[in-house]
């Protein structure tokens, strides 16, 4: 048993792979609604001998699928991303991501009887708003794997990289509402106090670190331009490269809402909309190990550039439990950027679906030497518990 066998299989089912992949495309679902997605995934989890949890944490569209050789040996972690984006379909190629990791799972599974060792596929629902992975770390279900991977399409070669820690905050402002002509001395403006909001941000930028990002948007701004608005809310984002710098950064741009709140006499609620997730702390001893059966595949190492931040993502969470890569495989030769129509469509040719079978393979092959090496896991492991200082 081999990496070449590995290899084989994951040939030998590729026509299957690249067909749950379209069909994954061309039915877009956002995030926790991903059923016809995680359906499939699910079935073929089954037909290839795994055993499937589902629903997970109460998530409907989440699983788990595992598979356990007859002897010990680490515990590979594989993650399936399914969710779409709102409009654009799968633009992130998310529909490519799940058939990474599955067809790595495939793969190492024909060799792990004689290896050891066992296999978890997490389905991991939402990673564009409410990331599943959040809770299921938070939950502790990482905990029993060794290592955790997952592989992102692109349009380069690049090495797991780092990701910044998020909150996503909305404020939501209540006023008092009177007609803006007739008797504009009795409305407390709510827009108003969106709009100061805004502009204390704007000049809060000028104070914060280059790696820092604050963006959002006025959700809901009122009804009529002749009506003082009594409610009018607003959904940001606040980024910084560690959860502990993020929490000192999200908590003056709380204190610039209120302030808005005071100035204008509205009052303020503040919630969180979307999940929060973590930065990334990519274990560089097997982001090496990836890198290097990328080019055992015949990429040439001069293609695989360095890792580069590339927003936020709940694998970050994953990340801090246990040691993980997130790295990205070339699928086209255009340089469109992700979240655009250009990439969504050209993620769906042929190109991109043999970049998928290569990511598998890379997948596949790097889950075979952390198996087959037990000094790399303890290096692996080590540097982890370094990084992360535990």
């Amino acid at each position: 048993m081999s990496k070449q066998t590995i290899n084989q299989t994951i040939d030998q089912y590729s026509s299957r792979f690249k067909e749950i992949s379209l069909y994954i495309g061309q039915n877009p679902e956002l995030g926790n609604e991903e059923f016809l997605a995680s359906a499939r995934l699910k079935e073929e989890l089954i037909f290839h001998g795994f055993e499937v949890e589902a629903p997970v944490l109460g998530l409907a569209t989440a699983f788990i699928g595992t598979y356990s050789a007859g002897k010990p040996g680490p515990r590979i972690a594989l993650l399936c991303e399914y969710d779409a984006l709102p409009e654009l379909g799968h633009a992130c190629g998310h529909h490519l991501i799940c058939m990474m990791s599955l067809g790595a799972a495939v793969g190492l599974k024909s060799v792990i009887d004689e290896i050891g060792g066992s296999i978890k596929v997490f389905g991991t629902p939402a990673e564009e708003t409410k990331g599943a992975k959040v809770p299921m770390a938070a939950a502790g279900l990482f905990d029993d794997c060794d290592i955790a991977m997952m592989t992102h399409p692109f349009y380069a070669y690049e090495k797991s990289g780092t990701s910044l820690a998020m909150d996503a905050i909305q404020f939501e402002f209540f006023g008092k509402s009177s007609h803006a002509a007739a008797s504009p001395h009795e409305g407390i403006n709510a827009l108003d106090a969106v709009i100061q909001t805004f502009n204390g941000i704007n000049a809060f930028r000028q104070q914060v670190k280059s790696t820092v990002r604050i963006h959002g948007i006025i959700n809901h701004g009122g009804e009529a331009a002749n009506i003082i608005p009594d409610y009018a809310s607003a959904q940001f984002y606040v980024r910084a490269s560690t959860r502990k710098e993020l929490e000192v950064l999200t908590e003056r741009v709380i204190k610039i809402a209120e302030g808005s709140a005071l100035q204008t006499g509205c009052t303020l609620k503040t919630s969180n909309y979307e999940t929060s997730y973590d930065e990334m702390n990519t274990n560089e001893i097997l982001s090496d190990v990836f890198s290097a059966n990328l080019i055992e595949l015949g990429i040439s190492e001069d293609e695989i550039r360095t890792g580069n931040d590339h927003g936020s993502m709940d694998m970050g969470n994953v990340s801090l439990k246990i040691p993980a890569i997130h790295p990205y495989i070339k699928i086209i030769e255009e340089k469109h950027a992700l979240h655009s129509k250009e990439f969504r469509d050209l993620a769906m040719e042929e190109r991109a679906l043999s970049g998928m079978l290569l990511a598998a393979k890379a997948l596949g092959n790097t889950a075979y030497d952390v198996i087959t090496q037990p000094e790399l896991l303890t290096r692996i492991k080590t540097a982890h518990r370094a990084v992360n200082n535990i």
